[in-house]
This record gives structure tokens, C-alpha cells and sequence, in this order.
């Protein structure tokens, strides 16, 4: 009987997955898959038996500053500076500069196409960020935790389950990812290029030096952000300071830059420009680059300092840079680089520096959210289970995954060699950002509607605004594909790709073991009526359904020929929810004398730790010693078949990301010298 998965294959939590792959979770003791699915492809839309997310309610993001309360409101908006906004805050270094590109084109820039480019930035900074996000999408909380994968949670339980919303939520995962790899390129490259106005001779060594920060960046990863985190907050705040500072010399002598503030300017300015507005409209989304990180980051300080921090601090620090760098324009309209010739000649330096460390905080904050995407993609059942270390004992959200550090250094370093200037870069920059805003728009609407029962019209009357814009940008950075735009179009379609074949192909080996599946009630009334030799002790057999006999339970009585005093099958689930319900974490149900069926659960932003949870059975009287505990897990090894489900090279990826998924028990925290594994084959 061929019960097993391969390492990574099975127990596939189902929150995710679409209708068609809601059993996604293999049947049987999959238990070397990511983390044990929900039996017959349960999702986060269960009934409230099975603890259902909330409802994402205006009251819901209350519970996530309760959480967050004992850090201290100052202590957490501080905090909220340094990671949240580090993205959108040195998106000055190049964002204006683009901008006017379309301007410059028929080498005469007028006043008002300088006071209409940086109008369309304050009100794209305005109307996204303040409206959209700060005062919108921060109330929309999944227990509050943000992020797209948190709101694809929400817009499925909304909708019952949605094939639609699945794609949506992959495609955005896959888009940020594009953004994580093009982020620290882009904001690096433009930092280090500020030594070529220093001294024209450092010009050969931005490049090579830019790799060096990219590479040393990565490499510190392990170590944790916790040791730095204290100083990215205040450096940071420095760096909004020193931007609006530099600037007010200049607004000085133009204060009819002020002009900017009124929108018609910018109404203006996409009216007499034809094409070339919607050229210049991909540039100015760069300005906003990186808020997606204000929701992404809502778990981790709170919905009132991050607004606070957005609206007392960030959003007037970069208004006022945006609107000194036009009004040195209008002085100088040749001016090639006018963040950096903001300052005076003797703070040139230091404001490299600065905008560097800056750049490098700006990284780190995308790096530390493809982290926690890919941790909440793990346990939702987009990816296999990877290796996942906690760097701090006392921050849980403080992670580090190897193989996605690798794989996001050497995307960084090639992006930065292929492309060599920031300029170049822009051009690829903004498809990833407006696509995932896009979509997070669309998910919210249904959000709104849905969940928070407001009429559909009342809905729309909100976020199509944005919607619309939206699209406008993505329309706009949709023209530069040639010029670079492919690069994040090419890394979410590979992601894609990666990701629905690990569903499928999950979904087609559930399918077959299902045909050789046992009824756990069916081998208990066996065991019963013909006993073999009971020995001392506990047996936790892991599996995705607990109403089938595991794979090595049966591999167990085959060839041992031996059955423990108690014998405990363990299902492991992820709910659609960040953190599952303390009271409703484990429970135990007696089937026989000797056998028990727990069931334990686990939220999307928790790494399941099973002998510390299985603790928590003695509440409710099952007594056991953890060292007289066995774990029996299974582990299959997987061939491609002659008629699969899949074409043959998407069997071989399946393979391929099975066969690199992180050791089962690792990922579950249990003891290595208390397991034991049983291995067979199985096609695909």
C-alpha cells in the first residue's frame, strides 16, 4: 500500500486554495508535507465550531493595538518609521527626477509643467496613501495582521470561498516578490549614485560598490533585525528631517511652488500632454512606492502609530522635499539631479550617507516582508514547507528564511549588474507596485461590500476612485515593458507558475491515496476484535485527515507487528485566521480504548510547535510522558508517471520543490531523537 508523500508533499493546509484544489491537504500521514490541511479540504470558511476569522469590522483593528500595547504608543510609532515607511521615504532620491523626464523631452521645461508634475505627486501621495491606505485599508484587518494574503483571507470568507479571489491573492504574492527583488536594487543604486556629484571619479565604482552593500545586506540576515532595529527608527526620523530641511531654502525663494497644492494644476498638466502624461503618470507612481508596506506591517506596530507617524512626520516630510526639489528646477531648470543638489556642496556627503543607510532600512523592511509572505504562503499551502528560524526570542514575527534570502540576493545583484543605474530600473519598477495595488483595491471592494455589509454601490462609490487610478498607473508603467517592465511580469509569472503547480500537484497525490485509504474506524474495530501486543508508551501519528488510518500506523502494524499503549492521530490545521484561538488550539476526541483523535490549530502567522502544544492536552486529563512519546512520520519519495494529471516538466518542477521542502520534523518542532520515519514511493 502506498500511503506516503514525498518531504514537503503533504498535510497542505487548505485556507488558500481554490475550489478545485480545497482538498489540497493529502489524506493519509502526509506528515512530510508543510503542515497538516483540513480534513475533506476544510477552509478558513468554516463553520464557528472550527473558529472563523473575524469579520474585519471598523472595531476589528482594535484588538491588534491592544496587542501592541504594552510596547508604548512612541515606542511603536517610532518603530513604524524605521520599517513601514522606510520604502515610500527615499523614493525621493529618484521619483521627481523621472517625473520630469516627459517634460524635458522637447528640450524646453516650463514652469508649469514643474508645478503640474509635482502637483500630481503630492495628490498620487494623497489619495493612495492617506486615503486608501492610512484611512481605509489600516481598518481592515484579518486579526490584526495585514498584507495581501491576510486580505485574500478575508475577501474568500466573505465571498464563501472564490476560485477568483485565490488567483488574485497568488498573483499579488507574486508581484511582491517582484517588488522585493527590484526594491533594494533601485533604492541602493540611486543612493550610491548621489558620490558621482561628489567627485565625477567615484563614477566607475557606484556599481561595484552598490553590490557590495546589496551582498553584505543579505548575509547579516541571519543574525536578525532585532539588534538593529532600535537604530533604524531614529535614523530614519533623521532622514525625514534632513529631506524637509534641505528643502525649505528653496521653497523660500519659490514659494509660489505652493501652487502644487491645488489639483488643477495637475488636471492641467495630463490634459496638454497627450501620451506623454500617461509616460509621466508611471513616473510619479514611483512616489508611492512602498506603501503597501503601511498594511503589510499592520501586525507589527498597530494601526494608530503608524497613522500618526504618516501624518505628523512622513507625509509632511515628503511633501515639502517633492516641492523643494521643484522649486530648485524652476531656478535651474537643467538641474539633472535635484534631490542631492538640494543641499549646499559641504552637506553633500553626509547626504549620501545618509540617503544610503536610508536606502539600506528601505531594504530591509521589503526583505523582512517577503519573510513574512513567504512564511504566510507556506502555511496556506501556496509553497512547500521551507526552512523558517526565529531570530527572536521575543518577537515572533522576527523571521529568517534561507532559501528565499538566497534566491532574493542573487535577484537583487543581477538586477543591479543587467541594469547598472537606477534610471534604468525605474522603468521595471512600478509594474509590480501598481499591480499589487490594483488587486488590493479589487479585494478590498469586496471586502467592504461583503463583510462590512455595505451596499455594492456605497462599496464602489469608495474604492473605484482607486481603482481607476490605479489602473491609469498600471496602463502608464505597462508601456515601459520593453524598457525593463518585464523583469517583475517574468518573476510573478515563474512564481506562479511554481506555486499552482505545487496545488495541483498536491491535489492530483491526495486524489490517488485516496483509492487506498483505510477508515480509521474501519482498522480500530479490527485492532479490537484481533489485538497484537500492546507496548508501553504514546504514538503520535501525524496526517491532513484524521478519519483515515495513517499511512505509517499501518506500516507500523505491518512490519513491527506492535501497537503503543496509547496511540494519539494528530491533524494539524491552519485557520484563515494569523493566531488561532488559544482555548480552541487542541482538542481530543477517544476513538477506542487505545486510539485518540487531536486536532490542533495553528493561525497562518504561527510556526506550529507540536510537543508544546500537545502540553496542553493534560487541561483536559490526557496524561502521557513526551519522553515515552514516539512520532511516526512519513516520507514519501515521488516519480513522475507515465499518464499524470500535469505535463511532464510541470511534474518535474512538483518534484523538484517536494524534494527541497524543509524536514518535517523541524518545521514541527519536535524532537529529532523521538521521531521515526517510514518511506515508500509514489508517481505523480
Amino acid at each position: 500500500m502506498s500511503h506516503n508523500f514525498a518531504p514537503g508533499v503533504a498535510a497542505q493546509p487548505a485556507p488558500a486554495a481554490p475550489d478545485a484544489a480545497r482538498d489540497a491537504a493529502p489524506a493519509a500521514d502526509e506528515t512530510a508535507g508543510q503542515v497538516g490541511g483540513q480534513p475533506g479540504g476544510q477552509t478558513g470558511d468554516q463553520t464557528p465550531a472550527h473558529g472563523p476569522a473575524t469579520s474585519g469590522t471598523l472595531d476589528a483593528p482594535e484588538k491588534a493595538e491592544t496587542r501592541h500595547g504594552h510596547a508604548g504608543f512612541w515606542t511603536l510609532l517610532v518603530g513604524s518609521v524605521g520599517v513601514v515607511y522606510g520604502d515610500i521615504g527615499t523614493s525621493p532620491l529618484y521619483a521627481f527626477r523621472e517625473a520630469l523626464v516627459p517634460a524635458r523631452t522637447d528640450g524646453i521645461l516650463l514652469p508649469e509643467e514643474v508645478i503640474g508634475t509635482v502637483s500630481l505627486i503630492l495628490w498620487a501621495l494623497f489619495m493612495i496613501v492617506t486615503v486608501k491606505y492610512v484611512a481605509i485599508l489600516l481598518r481592515m484587518d484579518n486579526n490584526g495582521e495585514g498584507g495581501i494574503l491576510s486580505l485574500m483571507a478575508l475577501a474568500r470568507k466573505a465571498l464563501g470561498g472564490s476560485r477568483i479571489v485565490f488567483m488574485l491573492g497568488l498573483l499579488g504574492a507574486s508581484l511582491f516578490y517582484g517588488d522585493a527583488v527590484i526594491t533594494p536594487a533601485i533604492s541602493v543604486l540611486s543612493a550610491v549614485e548621489g558620490l558621482k556629484l561628489v567627485t565625477p571619479a567615484l563614477d566607475d565604482y557606484v556599481l561595484p560598490i552598490t553590490v557590495v552593500i546589496i551582498v553584505a545586506l543579505f548575509l547579516v540576515q541571519n543574525r536578525g533585525t532585532g539588534k538593529v532595529a532600535a537604530f533604524f527608527g531614529p535614523m530614519t526620523i533623521v532622514w525625514f528631517l534632513a529631506m524637509a530641511l534641505a528643502a525649505l531654502p528653496h521653497i523660500a525663494l519659490h514659494p509660489e511652488v505652493f501652487r502644487a497644492v491645488n489639483p488643477w494644476h495637475a488636471v492641467v498638466y495630463l490634459l496638454g500632454h497627450g501620451t506623454g502624461a500617461l509616460v509621466a503618470l508611471g513616473a510619479v507612481f514611483l512616489a508611492v512606492t512602498g506603501a503597501e508596506a503601511l498594511f503589510a506591517d499592520l501586525g507589527h506596530f498597530g494601526r494608530k502609530p503608524i497613522q500618526v507617524a504618516w501624518v505628523c512626520l512622513v507625509f509632511p516630510a515628503l511633501a515639502l522635499n517633492y516641492l523643494g526639489q521643484a522649486a530648485l528646477v524652476l531656478e535651474k531648470p537643467d538641474t539633472a539631479d535635484p534631490f542631492f543638489q538640494l543641499v549646499p556642496a559641504w552637506g553633500l556627503l553626509p547626504m549620501v550617507v545618509l540617503a544610503t543607510l536610508a536606502t539600506v532600512v528601505a531594504s530591509q523592511a521589503v526583505i523582512t516582508g517577503a519573510f513574512s509572505l513567504s512564511r504566510q504562503a507556506i502555511q496556506l499551502g501556496l509553497l512547500p514547507r521551507l526552512e523558517i528560524r526565529h531570530t527572536s526570542e521575543s518577537h515572533a514575527g522576527q523571521i529568517y528564511l534561507p532559501q528565499i534570502n538566497s534566491l532574493l540576493m542573487i535577484g537583487v545583484v543581477l538586477l543591479a549588474v543587467l541594469f547598472k543605474s537606477s534610471s534604468s530600473l525605474a522603468s521595471a519598477y512600478g509594474i509590480a507596485v501598481t499591480g499589487t495595488m490594483l488587486l488590493t483595491a479589487s479585494m478590498t471592494f469586496l471586502v467592504i461590500w461583503r463583510m462590512w455589509g455595505w451596499s455594492p454601490v456605497a462599496a464602489a462609490a469608495v474604492m473605484l476612485p482607486f481603482i481607476v487610478l490605479e489602473f491609469l498607473f498600471l496602463l502608464s508603467n505597462l508601456i515601459k515593458v520593453v524598457e525593463g517592465g518585464y523583469v517583475p511580469l517574468l518573476l510573478a509569472g515563474g512564481l506562479i507558475i511554481l506555486m499552482w503547480t505545487w496545488v495541483r500537484g498536491v491535489t492530483i497525490l491526495f486524489n490517488k491515496t485516496r483509492k487506498t485509504d483505510v477508515p480509521l474506524v474501519e482498522l480500530v474495530g479490527m485492532l479490537e476484535k484481533s489485538p497484537p501486543h500492546h507496548v508501553r508508551g504514546t504514538a503520535v501519528f501525524l496526517t491532513s485527515d484524521p478519519e483515515i488510518a495513517p499511512a505509517a500506523l499501518l506500516h507500523n502494524l505491518k512490519h513491527n507487528k506492535v501497537l503503543h499503549e496509547k496511540n494519539v492521530i494528530l491533524t494539524v490545521e491552519t485557520v484563515d485566521t494569523p493566531r488561532s484561538n488559544e482555548a480552541d488550539k487542541v482538542r481530543i476526541e477517544p476513538v477506542g480504548p487505545h486510539f485518540y483523535k487531536v486536532v490542533m490549530k495553528f493561525g497562518y502567522m504561527e510556526t506550529p510547535n507540536i510537543p508544546k502544544t500537545l502540553v496542553l492536552l493534560r487541561r483536559q486529563g490526557f496524561k502521557f510522558d513526551i519522553m515515552a512519546t514516539s512520532f511516526f512520520l512519513s516520507r514519501r519519495s515521488i516519480r513522475p508517471a507515465a499518464h499524470s494529471g500535469m505535463p511532464l516538466w510541470q511534474d518535474r518542477i512538483f518534484i523538484t520543490l517536494a524534494k527541497n521542502a524543509n524536514d518535517a520534523t523541524d518545521f514541527f518542532q519536535i524532537p529529532t531523537g523521538r521521531v521515526v520515519e517510514v518511506g515508500t514511493q509514489v508517481t505523480v
